[in-house]
C-alpha cells in the first residue's frame, strides 16, 4: 500500500460548518472561503446557498483561481427552513423539492461538480409511505439535475434517525432501499456517509459502509457528542476530533479509514472525496478546529 494519502483521497472541507455564520447563505462567505482557497491542504470545498448573486460569481472566481473542486450541500436549505422531502403535507414537500432544485441551479452557477441533501423527518408510522414520498422527491431532483447538466451527480446524505436531526434515512438498510429504487430510474444518484453520524445511528463502520459500498460517492469525517445531553455540542453538532465527551478521535478515524479501504472506496487508483465536517464550539476558533482536523487525519493515516 502506497503511503501517499493524495492517491486515495481528495481532501475537502465543509465551508458552512467550519464557518457556521455563513450557513444561511449570508455573512462573511467570501472572506472565509478565501481562507480555505489559500490553504493548499484542501483539494475540495463544500459550500451551500449564497443568496447574493454577486457573491456567487465572486465565489466561483475564488475557487477557479485556487484550482479547488467545489461541491454543493443543500442540507442547510432544508434544515434551516423546516422543509421536508418526505412530508405528508404535500405543500411542504413541494416547497422542499423546489428549494433543492434551486440549489441545483446555484450549484451549477458556481461551478460545483455535484449536489447533496438529506431526507426529511423520521416517522414511526407509515414508514413505507414516507420512503415512497422521499423516493418520488429524489427522482424529481435527479431528473431536474440531469436536465440542467447531463448526468449532474446527486447524493443523499445519511443522517441520524433518533437523536438529533432524526432523519428518515437513517440506517444503512433504509439507505440501500432508497438508492436501489432511485437507480432504477436515474443514473446520477449516490449516497454520502458521515463518520460523525455513525455513533448517533448506532452502527460500526462495517455495518454502516459494507451494505452501501456500491452506492457510496462521498465521505464526511467528524465527531459527535451523545453521552451527556447537557454538554455543549450534544447531538449532531460536529465538534472537533477528540473533544471531551465526544465519540470520535484518531482511533475511530483509523477504523473508519481501514473500512473504506476494505470496501474499495479508497482504492489508491482514483482519489475519492473525503471532507472534514467540523464546527467550532462557542469560544473556539474555526482555524484551530480546522488545524485539529488536519492533524487527526494525518495521525490516523500514519496508523492505517
Amino acid at each position: 500500500m502506497d503511503a501517499n494519502i493524495r492517491k486515495y483521497m481528495k481532501i475537502g472541507i465543509i465551508h458552512f460548518m467550519a464557518y457556521p455564520s455563513t450557513i444561511k447563505g449570508e455573512g462573511p462567505i467570501l472572506e472565509t472561503a478565501q481562507k480555505i482557497a489559500q490553504d493548499p491542504y484542501f483539494d475540495l470545498v463544500e459550500v451551500t446557498w449564497v443568496k447574493d448573486a454577486a457573491n456567487r460569481k465572486a465565489l466561483k472566481d475564488v475557487f477557479e483561481q485556487a484550482g479547488i473542486e467545489v461541491k454543493y450541500g443543500a442540507q442547510p436549505r432544508l434544515l434551516t427552513t423546516g422543509l421536508d422531502l418526505n412530508s405528508a403535507d404535500e405543500s411542504i414537500r413541494q416547497k422542499a423539492i423546489a428549494t433543492v432544485k434551486e440549489g441545483v441551479d446555484e450549484a451549477i452557477e458556481i461551478g460545483s461538480t455535484s449536489i447533496a441533501f438529506l431526507s426529511g423527518k423520521n416517522v414511526e408510522k407509515d414508514r413505507e409511505a414516507a420512503k415512497s414520498r422521499l423516493l418520488d422527491s429524489i427522482i424529481q431532483i435527479c431528473k431536474y439535475a440531469d436536465s440542467k447538466k447531463k448526468a449532474f451527480p446527486v447524493a443523499l446524505e445519511i443522517f441520524d434517525h433518533l437523536i438529533d436531526k432524526k432523519a428518515l434515512i437513517g440506517p444503512a438498510n433504509d439507505a440501500v432501499d432508497v438508492a436501489e429504487a432511485v437507480k432504477k430510474e436515474c443514473n446520477n444518484f449516490g449516497l454520502l456517509a458521515d463518520l460523525s453520524h455513525l455513533p448517533l445511528i448506532g452502527e460500526t463502520p462495517a455495518l454502516a459502509l459494507r451494505p452501501i459500498k456500491k452506492h457510496l460517492v462521498h465521505i464526511h469525517i467528524g465527531n459527535c457528542i451523545m453521552r451527556d445531553k447537557n454538554q455543549v455540542g450534544y447531538g449532531d453538532q460536529h465538534p472537533r476530533f477528540g473533544v471531551a465527551g465526544g465519540e470520535n478521535g484518531v482511533p475511530q478515524l483509523v477504523e473508519f479509514l481501514r473500512e473504506l479501504i476494505k470496501i474499495g472506496y479508497l482504492d489508491g487508483k482514483t482519489p475519492k472525496p473525503v471532507s472534514f465536517e467540523v464546527k467550532p464550539l462557542p469560544g473556539e476558533s474555526s482555524e484551530i478546529v480546522i488545524a485539529n482536523a488536519k492533524r487527526a487525519l494525518e495521525q490516523a493515516w500514519a496508523l492505517v
